[in-house]
């Protein structure tokens, strides 16, 4: 009786490993800033991003994104990248990172994502407003959140001696597609 006792535990111990399932972030992925200023609004696109997610069943046992600083680019140049990376504190802080762990999911719209959002070495717990699809070998997260620069302590940045100010508040859009490994 005990041995049959070990071998039901040691089965339920390996089902419940091999039920979950990893993915990793793919090239199609897109994570965009939109923000304001006095002068215009903007854009800029954070170029390399990596993450990864582990789901049983209707669970996301763990999402882990991140972006390193130094690839987020504008398409008005050099003068607002560098802007840009001070503000986000590039040096410091080199990369923008999103987690969250056991996150109970379906597929579909206004699903929420409760998780802890680090930038410019600020971390905040967040929730995340995302529509959710799960296809075959895929699951794709798309939405937005809006930032307040200040809650990051981050100081807005200006230019033209202080002319032209970046409004507070950015809204950072994500279409996020985890590919099965």
């Amino acid at each position: 009786m005990r041995n049959l006792i070990v071998a039901l535990l040691v089965v339920f111990c390996f089902s419940v490993g091999w039920s979950q399932e990893n993915y990793s972030l793919t090239d199609v992925s897109t994570l965009t800033v939109d923000g304001t200023s006095t002068l215009h609004d903007w854009t800029v696109t954070a170029n390399t991003c990596n993450g990864s997610l582990n789901v049983d069943g209707q669970v996301f046992k763990e999402i882990s994104f991140e972006t390193e600083v130094a690839s987020i680019k504008s398409t008005r140049g050099a003068t607002m990248d560098k802007k840009t990376h001070n503000a986000l504190k590039k040096e410091e802080h080199p990369k923008v990172i999103f987690s969250a762990a056991d996150v109970t999911f379906s597929a579909g719209d206004n699903q929420s994502i409760s998780g802890k959002l680090n930038v410019a070495g600020v971390t905040k717990d967040v929730v995340l407003t995302a529509s959710i699809k799960n296809s075959t070998g895929n699951i794709q997260l798309t939405g937005n959140y809006k930032i307040t620069l200040q809650d990051y302590n981050m100081e807005p940045p200006t230019a033209m001696f202080g002319s032209i100010v970046v409004g507070d508040d950015v809204t950072v859009n994500f279409d996020l597609v985890f590919a099965k490994e």
